[in-house]
């Protein structure tokens, strides 16, 4: 790994708001703790508002931000994929927010990138609903978000009419 890279990986590890030893930076980027000391060392040099000391650990000023630079090739399949399936079998509303989500992702890669972005073989089995069925998606979803129940009445086996009051966990 670069050097470069791995400054950048360290300062994405510490953006998750809790405190890293240099011990368990070294181990997930494979490099000494020695490396993690001088490295932490050069960030805050550069400006990078580290708090912490060698022994205790490390933590990322909560006002420090930094956009991402780009993604990784795996994590832009990954987005790539998880957009595809959403608007393949999520409802309307949320096969809508995934189309424009990648071109939020597409507009905001390199240009060495948009190639891969454009040609992957990435696919997601997609089954034909009508627009009632996208609807009925949207409502279970708005229904599981804020925790509320859905009555239906169905027919049993021994044709009789049923109700049932059921709160929907997941979509």
């Amino acid at each position: 790994m670069r050097p470069a890279d791995r400054l950048f990986e360290i300062i994405q590890a510490l953006r998750g708001k809790r405190m890293l030893t240099a011990q368990g930076l070294a181990e997930k980027l494979e490099v000494s703790k020695r490396t993690i000391y001088r490295d932490i060392a050069h960030l805050q040099a550069c400006g990078v508002p580290i708090d912490g000391e060698a022994g205790v650990g490390y933590v990322l000023s909560s006002d420090y931000h930094m956009p991402p630079l780009t993604f990784t090739r795996d994590e832009l399949a990954a987005l790539i994929l998880g957009a595809r399936m959403t608007k393949a079998w999520a409802g309307n509303a949320l096969a809508l927010a995934a189309e424009e989500a990648l071109i939020k992702i597409e507009t905001a890669i390199p240009d060495d990138q948009k190639q891969y972005f454009s040609d992957t073989q990435l696919f997601a089995f997609s089954f034909a609903h009508r627009q009632e069925e996208g609807e009925a998606l949207d409502k279970l979803r708005k229904l599981c978000d804020e925790r509320l129940y859905l009555e239906f009445t169905y027919e049993s086996l021994k044709d009789e009419q049923t109700s049932r009051l059921v709160r929907p966990l997941g979509l």
